[in-house]
């Protein structure tokens, strides 16, 4: 009797202390379950429409309510009468929920007893975590997960400025939980609409390096967060919370980025970094938000091995390159003339550089063992023998960083005339970069885009129409020399207005092209790509046409002006056989990273009639 008097007790003050928690205001007023940590540590979203809030977390672990999943105070009102409860052990909601435990204990001035977390403790000294740092690996065209770059964490040890460590140091990171046979296309496809679910994941720092810098070559920026002692803990405190649980990935949106902004947030309560996100989350536009919120002690630049072995074979004299080449390749010896008559510097300089290019050839490119092993001990056996001579110097850290570049979100307003018809256009594109735009921070030669809409309002009969909708539209111009041959390549789809013989119709398309780049000089570079056109409308005698072509034109890219100009051809050979040629002159005038005067000349010859077009607007970038 006395027992059940106990128990009907002690369940009556979890339920009074709960209610009594919900009843509690923030001091701006506000119902506990509405403040803003709260509704960060639940992932929770205000519903666009209906009111109310919607938490992104869509694993059913993730909550200790039925209801919690679009309740917070339901959530809170769980959570609190969960963390009361005695005892302790890994499924005691304390040791599930460390973040909300400590969070709650803080606000409502709850003791603080122990409890033990088996699990949680081990993990902890595992990570062995005394500050964060957030790194951000460049855009990697080849890879649709990749096109917009990637972000994630890493937890630094105790630092003794040895490398070592920080190379064993743990990283967090999101991305999606796709099936290791789906293909580039099928990953594009669900990504955008959330066919993947997302994980949180725990790797070593070097596992990255190898990824991103060894494999994909894409240089690393890190970023030394300023978090204090307590906000590290908080952070991996919420790390825990949200292991292994499911967030629907969104490409856009939800991605990678999304959720180390949550995990920021969450350390440093009412940083709002969340609340730069509109409509979608690009990873250089999260790092220039972690920078403009104050958050960032330092950056480190981390230059991948592609970077790291272009700039040593760049930094040789032309005719240095040449016999380099020819050592790496097996056409001259280095114990040949051409090297050994060189100074004892130049030839170190020599050696180092051909010897990175053979090791990175070996593992990149996978050269013959049979013709690397040897070369590379040759290689160091002849440089072995110049004392006093310091290795090779490493890349010097770009001027500007990936998130000083341009906002990737740009409005253009412009107008011109095409053949005898005056119009105005208006252009919207979400993201992200193209070679004409500020290349400050961005790859040279690289333009990728994404939903760009230019609409037109003819002023000659009052017509609006919709000129292009670019789906999306990648090129990638890397220029080739005598120690590597990149492919340059482009694709696109989307709908754009074309000439059917008798009236431009919108005609959904797809585009690809592969060719070659060569450098001119510096920030010039000339190309010659081999293209092919598909059309589809009812308009077309056959409903579709195709077209193989080619486009040879020269592209120049500074920070104040940028410049593109060639020759397109095309030949129609299904609905219509026919040729479409095209000369084009397009350039822009850079004012910082947010502003850019834009013009554009081009003659086309279609269906035996010669037309121009020619505008001029601005582009501004938010």
């Amino acid at each position: 009797m006395h027992a059940s008097l106990r128990y009907g007790l002690a369940c009556f003050w979890l339920a009074a202390g709960s209610h009594h928690a919900l009843a509690q205001t923030t001091p701006e007023s506000r119902p506990l379950h509405l403040d803003p940590a709260w509704l960060t540590l639940g992932h929770y979203q205000s519903n666009t429409f209906g009111g109310g809030y919607t938490s992104q977390a869509d694993d059913a672990d993730f909550f200790l309510s039925p209801e919690g999943k679009h309740s917070p105070a339901a959530e809170l009102e769980a959570t609190l009468a969960a963390i009361r409860q005695p005892g302790g052990g890994d499924d005691h909601a304390r040791c599930r929920f460390p973040a909300r435990d400590q969070w709650l204990r803080e606000k409502l001035a709850l003791p603080d007893t122990p409890v033990a977390c088996p699990e949680l403790d081990a993990w902890t000294a595992e990570l062995n975590t005394e500050t964060v740092t957030l790194v951000f690996a460049a855009s990697y065209l080849n890879s649709p997960s990749s096109m917009f770059g990637h972000t994630f964490l890493r937890l630094d040890p105790p630092q003794d400025d040895d490398e070592t460590n920080l190379l064993l140091a743990n990283t967090i990171s999101y991305a999606a939980d796709a099936a290791a046979h789906d293909s580039e296309i099928l990953f594009a496809y669900k990504g955008i609409f959330g066919g993947y679910p997302g994980i949180t994941t725990i790797q070593p720092y070097y596992e990255k390096i190898r990824l991103y810098s060894d494999i994909e070559h894409r240089d690393l920026w890190e970023y030394q967060l300023n978090l204090t002692p307590k906000e590290v803990a908080l952070l991996l405190d919420h790390a825990w919370e949200i292991r292994d649980r499911n967030f629907d990935y969104y490409f856009f949106d939800e991605n990678c980025a999304y959720r180390l902004l949550a995990l920021i947030d969450v350390a440093r309560p009412g940083t709002d970094l969340l609340g730069e996100v509109s409509t979608h989350a690009i990873p250089s536009d999260t790092v220039r938000w972690v920078v403009d919120k104050a958050l960032v002690a330092g950056v480190f630049y981390r230059p991948s091995a592609a970077t790291s072995v272009s700039y040593s074979l760049a930094t040789l004299p032309d005719r240095h390159q040449t016999i380099a080449a020819a050592v790496a390749n097996g056409y001259v010896h280095v114990d040949d003339t051409e090297v050994q008559n060189l100074p004892p510097s130049q030839r170190a300089r020599l050696l180092d550089a051909t010897y990175d290019y053979v090791r990175y050839q070996t593992e990149v490119e996978g050269w013959p063992r049979e013709h690397a092993a040897p070369l590379s001990h040759d290689l160091l056996r002849a440089r072995s023998k110049i004392h006093g001579i310091a290795g090779p110097e490493t890349p010097p850290e770009p001027e500007i960083r990936d998130d000083q570049g341009h906002d990737t979100f740009r409005l253009s307003l412009g107008g011109g005339r095409h053949g005898n018809r005056n119009f105005s256009q208006l252009t919207l594109r979400p993201a992200y970069h193209d070679v004409l735009d500020p290349p400050a921070g961005y790859r040279s030669g690289a333009q990728l885009q994404f939903l760009r809409l230019d609409a037109r309002y003819y002023t000659d009969n009052d017509e609006l129409q919709v000129e292009q909708l670019t789906g999306v539209e990648i090129r990638s111009l890397s220029p080739r020399d005598q120690f590597f041959s990149p492919l340059s390549w482009q694709v696109g789809f989307g709908g754009r207005r074309t000439d059917a013989g008798g009236e431009r119709v919108l005609a959904p398309y797809l585009e690809g092209g592969a060719g070659g780049s060569w450098s001119l000089g510096a920030n010039t570079q000339a190309f010659a790509i081999g293209t092919a056109d598909l059309e589809i409308d009812d308009d077309l005698r056959r409903g579709y046409d195709v077209a193989p072509g080619a486009d040879l034109g020269v592209l120049h890219q500074n920070n104040r002006f940028s410049l593109a100009g060639g020759l397109k051809t095309k030949a129609w050979i299904v609905s219509s056989q026919h040729r479409q040629d095209q000369a084009y002159l397009k350039g822009s005038w850079h004012f910082g990273r947010d502003f850019s005067l834009f013009a554009e000349f081009t003659r086309e010859d279609h269906f035996d009639r010669y037309q121009s077009l020619w505008q001029a607007g601005l582009h501004a970038y938010f």
